[in-house]
């Protein structure tokens, strides 16, 4: 056998690559720092590999509609958690939905297992806020860093411009975080049978900012008025044979209609610190909040029911990102969250053009001024109309230029102090979720979850294959022991490996 030889990973200026897996950060599950080289170039090549397409979600629907919150947070007052205008009772704010599905091109089938997007933009009397979330409430990975890798991974391979499961699996074999979301793909959720039957995560976890400044870590839900369905995959293919944009079809249809999909809004809340009373960290996005500890409490609902008048300037030129929020609702130091903060909206300007947000779809339905100027595309001046000294476009100013405005709240109180560096987050208990999903589900989602997983892997390299294996196994003895029976495979030599 020939010796292996190992090509060492460098950055494009030659820098030799210590840490792939995460960014540097202040402490173990502190917030991301700015100087991270390494992460900032990476992600930004990444955000520019495809154009105009995006790279991921390309294949989109979408659809105008509104939110009507309770003014409430389950049984008690909104006020106690957020000062966010968008929940306060009596109000009604305009939004904009788009459904995709994540690694596929703009004209693939909607019948692939995948998972769906679901972004929401809320045109707020405070500005815009953006809910960029999936419809599977775990991701793949924890760390941004890793984000491009996975992305090509699942993506075709750059030879034969062909995608493949050694691929998808050789990555996620060697990512044991990924065990989770794998369970998930792969069952009947994995393939939702429309938009308008699926549910809707933030994914990541966020802060609510009351009147006082004080913080609530909190995730995001939304839960089908219609009834949640999914597809077996022989169901799926057959829809395939004969439509493959049906869920795009579904959605239009049943708008044109009156028959208008409405969700409801939930917020799971947890104490803003570290839980340690918890195997698994809060802000790791490759878990869930049990619902019995951290029970989804009612906030508002949603509602489709205005189709777009054209898709180009809509569906195709709409521009999300996990960093436009409101003032009650902050970030957290959730590091996928703040590596998909910087990554979006620099995705957005070079995908759209850095006068983006100047597009109706994307600008605020509330006043907006601002003193940036020019760029490519740009057809006026923000604010303009408001009589602000157009010569004044700077700030601060002795004359009418724009100033700066009062909070209407104490800030969020954060305090970090830490060992900058690559830190992995201290508690990742890969397998538990993986393993109590597995024995959440009935024995009919069980079948074809194996199914799924033995076709897939039927593809793989044994050394893919025994690394799965033991991933399940450690998930739960009867989940690695079917699979390895499905593969042909001895679960003692899989678990030795």
């Amino acid at each position: 056998m020939a010796e292996d030889k190992k090509i060492g990973l460098t950055t494009r200026q030659g820098h030799p690559v210590y840490d792939n897996q995460n960014t540097r950060s202040i402490g173990p599950r502190g917030p991301l720092v700015l100087e991270d080289y390494h992460f900032l170039e990476k992600i930004t090549h990444f955000d520019r590999e495809r154009i105009p397409e995006r790279v991921v979600h390309a294949r989109g629907a979408a659809a105008h509609g509104i939110f009507v919150p309770t003014g409430k947070l389950g049984d008690e007052p909104i006020e106690k958690y957020s000062r966010a205008k968008v929940f306060r009772a009596g109000t009604e704010t305009p939004i904009f939905l788009r459904f995709s599905t994540v690694i596929h091109g703009g004209h693939s089938p909607e019948t692939l297992r995948d998972p769906r997007g679901f972004a929401i933009k809320f045109y707020t009397e405070t500005g815009n806020w953006d809910l960029v979330g999936n419809n599977l409430k775990v991701f793949f990975i924890r760390d941004p860093i890793k984000f491009p890798d996975m992305v090509h991974a699942f993506k075709p391979d750059p030879i034969t411009n062909r995608q493949s499961n050694q691929r998808f699996f050789d990555f996620v074999s060697m990512s044991s975080e990924a065990t989770h979301m794998i369970t998930h793909l792969f069952s009947p959720w994995g393939i939702p049978a429309t938009y308008r039957e699926m549910q809707g995560s933030g994914v990541n976890t966020y802060k609510l900012v009351n009147e006082e400044g004080r913080t609530q870590l909190c995730k995001f839900h939304f839960q089908p008025r219609q009834g949640v369905r999914n597809l077996l995959q022989s169901e799926a293919e057959a829809i395939q044979a004969k439509d493959f944009n049906h869920a795009t079809g579904d959605l239009y249809a049943s708008i044109e209609r009156g028959e208008f999909p409405e969700w409801d809004m939930f917020i799971q809340v947890m104490d803003d610190h570290e839980h340690p009373e918890l195997d698994w960290d809060p802000l790791d996005v490759t878990k869930l909040w049990p619902e019995d500890q951290f029970p989804l409490r009612h906030v508002g609902h949603i509602q489709l029911n205005r189709n777009p008048v054209d898709y180009h300037n809509e569906v195709e030129q709409v521009a999300f990102g996990t960093g436009v929020l409101v003032d009650g609702i902050d970030f957290s130091e959730d590091k996928l969250l703040q590596g998909r903060t910087f990554a979006y909206s620099d995705t957005q300007r070079y995908r759209v053009g850095p006068n983006y947000l100047q597009l109706p779809i994307n600008a605020p339905k509330c006043p907006f001024a601002t003193n940036q100027r020019g760029g490519q595309m740009s057809y006026h001046v923000d604010g303009a109309e408001q009589g602000a000294d157009p010569h004044v476009n700077y700030e601060p100013s002795n004359f009418e230029g724009l100033r700066e405005q009062e909070r209407t709240g104490a800030p969020p109180r954060t305090h970090w102090a830490g060992e900058v560096g690559r830190q992995r987050i201290e508690r990742t208990n890969d397998f538990a979720q993986a393993g109590e999903r597995y024995r959440s589900y009935e024995d009919w989602e069980r079948d074809e979850l194996i199914s799924n997983l033995v076709g897939a892997l039927s593809d793989c390299a044994p050394v893919i294959q025994e690394k799965m294996i033991r991933h399940f196994t450690l998930a739960d003895p009867d989940y690695g022991r079917r699979v390895a029976e499905g593969l042909g495979r001895s679960l003692s030599s899989a678990a030795a490996e």
